[in-house]
């Protein structure tokens, strides 16, 4: 059973993961922590004409953690935010509801992560990476109403 959950995809997405790299001036920044195994990830975002123009990470994570992160970073540039909320909530009801993995093209390699569904306690390192990347949108989404110059 714990083979299915480490498998040689997770583990080669999770080998893949960038160099830790922080942007020196992003529109926002999160930081995410599981509390059931203590992995971080520090997400930095930049949006340019409504999509991701920079993304800067840290990951101090399991090995499912940093697959999620790498997966998602090999594919974030260009993402709208409307995409990346989208990708978050399909990612959730994928580990917690049994729903499908996500069906964009960007975003298929994530069917990997498809296994772990069956073990709840790792759904919170998996899903960090897209829970800090929302909040980054929240956060810019924030700035723009009280800016409206800065809207996206």
């Amino acid at each position: 059973m714990i083979s299915a959950l480490y498998s040689g995809k997770i583990l080669e997405a999770a080998a893949a993961i960038p160099p830790a790299r922080r942007l020196p001036s992003p529109d926002a920044s999160s930081k995410k922590v599981s509390r059931v195994c203590g992995s971080e990830i520090e997400v930095d975002l930049k949006l340019e004409k409504g999509c991701v123009a920079d993304f800067g990470m840290a990951a101090r994570a399991c090995a499912l953690g940093q697959a999620a992160a790498s997966l998602l970073a090999q594919n974030i540039i260009g993402a709208t935010p409307d995409e990346l909320y989208r990708l978050r909530d399909e990612m959730r009801a994928m580990l917690k509801e049994g729903a499908a993995p996500p069906t964009s093209k960007r975003w298929l390699d994530l069917a990997v992560l498809l296994s772990i569904r069956d073990y709840p306690q790792r759904h919170a390192s998996t899903l960090l990476v897209f829970e800090a990347v929302a909040d980054c949108l929240d956060q810019i989404a924030g700035r723009d109403v009280a800016t409206p110059k800065a809207r996206l």
